[in-house]
C-alpha cells in the first residue's frame, strides 16, 4: 500500500504550484498608466467583445491548472483518496488470487490425509498418503500418518495369523480327541480303550499346555511388579542345571557364562518363566548331535541374558516374526511337534511388563541369538 501511494501521488498527477492569485471581478485597481499616444480611431475599430462577469487573474499569471493537476491543498488529498482506494482494490485482488492458490497448496495434503483416514475407517489400511513437497509440518504429518497405517496393517494382520493359529492350535487336539473316543466307542469289548487312554491322557496334557500359556501371554504384561531385587545370574543357572540332563539326551551342551551383579527389580515367577523359555527354545530348535545353547548374563547399561544356540539358518524376515504367538520357523509337518510357538511371545511380554527390550537376530552359521535386557535394580541406583 505504501509502494502504490507514493508511485501514484509521485506520478500520476500533474503538480502546478505557481504563484497564482484570482481576485473577485471589480476588486483590482490598476495602477495609473503613461501617458500615451492615443491610438486613432476609426470606423473600422470595433470595441473587444466583454467578458462576462468572473474573476480576473493578474498580468503575468498562468492560466488555469489543467484536469488531473494538483494546485491545492484540497486537490492533494483528493488525489490520496483515490489513490489509496485504488491501492485498496488492487491489494485486496492480488490478495484473494494470491490466497487462493496458496490454500490449494497448501491444504492439498489434507484432502489426500481425509481420504486416508476415510479408507482406513472403512478397513482399508494398504492406502498410503504419500505426499510430495517440501518438508514442511503438513509433510511431516502425512509421513507420520504413512507410518501409522503401516503399523496398524503389520498388527491387524499379525492378530489374524494369531487368531487362525490358535484356532488351529486348539483345534487339533480336540479333533483328535474325538477321533479316539469314536473309536473307543466302536469297540464293544473295550479291550482298545487301554491303549487309547495314554493318547487321549497325552491330548488332553497337550490342550492344558496350551490354554495356560494363553493365559501365561495374556497375564503377562498385567502382573503387579514386585519390588524385592532378582538375581537374574542365579536364576540363569539353576534353569540350565535343570535342562542339563534333556539337552544330553540330544547331544545339546549348554555352556552358562555369569557375572555377579546382575540383579534386577521384578517378577521373580516371571523372570524364572523368561529364562526358561529362552532355554527351552534355544533346546527345541537346535541340531540333532553335537548341538550347543550358550546362557550369558551380564552387566551393561542393564542387565543382559543372551542365549544363542545352533540350528538351522534363519532368514531376516523369518526372524522378526518369531516373537508372534504360534509363528515356528518350520512347519509342524516337518519338525518334532514340540513346543506350542508362544515361547518367544511370553518373553517379549515379560520382558515388556519389566520395561525391558528384546532382540533377536540369526547366526551366520545357524541358529539364533536372543538378547533381553531389563533395567538394573532401582535400589541400588
Amino acid at each position: 500500500m505504501v509502494t502504490i501511494i507514493y508511485v501514484g501521488m509521485r506520478f500520476l498527477p500533474t503538480y502546478d504550484f505557481s504563484d497564482t492569485v484570482v481576485v473577485p471581478d471589480g476588486s483590482y485597481q490598476p495602477a495609473s498608466p503613461a501617458p500615451t499616444v492615443p491610438a486613432p480611431t476609426t470606423a473600422a475599430t470595433t470595441p473587444p467583445p466583454t467578458a462576462g462577469p468572473g474573476p480576473t487573474l493578474l498580468p503575468g499569471v498562468k492560466a488555469a491548472t489543467p484536469v488531473g493537476g494538483i494546485s491545492s491543498k484540497e486537490d492533494v488529498w483528493n488525489t490520496v483518496l483515490l489513490v489509496s482506494i485504488g491501492g485498496v482494490l488492487l491489494v485486496m485482488t492480488v490478495g484473494l488470487g494470491a490466497g487462493w492458490l496458496l490454500s490449494r497448496r497448501l491444504l492439498a495434503p489434507l484432502h489426500s490425509i481425509s481420504e486416508a483416514a476415510v479408507k482406513a475407517a472403512d478397513g482399508n489400511l494398504t492406502e498410503r498418503i504419500g505426499a510430495q513437497g517440501p518438508e514442511d509440518e503438513l509433510k511431516q504429518l502425512a509421513d507420520t500418518i504413512d507410518t501409522m497405517l503401516a503399523r496398524l496393517e503389520e498388527s491387524f494382520a499379525a492378530h489374524q495369523r494369531f487368531a487362525a493359529n490358535a484356532s488351529h492350535e486348539l483345534l487339533t487336539p480336540l479333533a483328535t480327541t474325538r477321533a479316539l473316543l469314536q473309536v473307543a466307542a466302536d469297540d464293544p469289548t473295550g479291550e482298545e480303550f487301554a491303549e487309547i487312554a495314554p493318547m487321549l491322557r497325552e491330548t488332553n496334557e497337550r490342550n492344558i499346555s496350551v490354554v495356560q500359556a494363553l493365559l501365561d501371554l495374556a497375564g503377562a504384561d498385567h502382573v503387579p511388579l514386585d519390588s524385592t531385587p532378582v538375581d537374574l545370574a542365579e536364576l540363569a543357572e539353576l534353569a540350565a542345571a535343570e535342562r542339563t540332563t534333556q539337552a544330553a539326551e540330544r547331544g545339546i551342551r549348554i555352556d552358562v557364562d555369569t557375572e555377579l551383579d546382575c540383579e534386577v527389580t521384578g517378577n521373580a515367577t516371571l523372570l524364572r518363566q523368561l529364562v526358561a523359555n529362552l532355554l527351552d527354545n534355544a533346546l527345541t530348535h537346535n541340531v540333532a548331535e553335537a548341538g550347543r545353547v550358550h546362557l550369558t548374563v551380564y552387566r551393561e547399561k542393564g542387565v543382559v541374558v543372551e542365549v544363542e544356540n545352533t540350528g538351522p539358518h534363519l532368514e531376516a524376515a523369518e526372524v522378526d516374526r518369531l516373537f508372534e504367538p504360534f509363528y515356528r520357523s518350520r512347519p509342524r509337518i516337518a519338525s518334532d511337534r514340540s513346543g506350542h510357538g508362544l515361547g518367544l511371545a511370553i518373553v517379549r511380554s515379560i520382558a515388556t511388563a519389566h520395561h525391558g527390550t528384546v532382540t533377536a537376530r540369526s547366526n551366520p552359521g545357524g541358529g539364533l541369538t536372543v538378547q533381553v535386557e531389563l533395567p538394573g535394580d532401582l535400589h541400588k541406583s
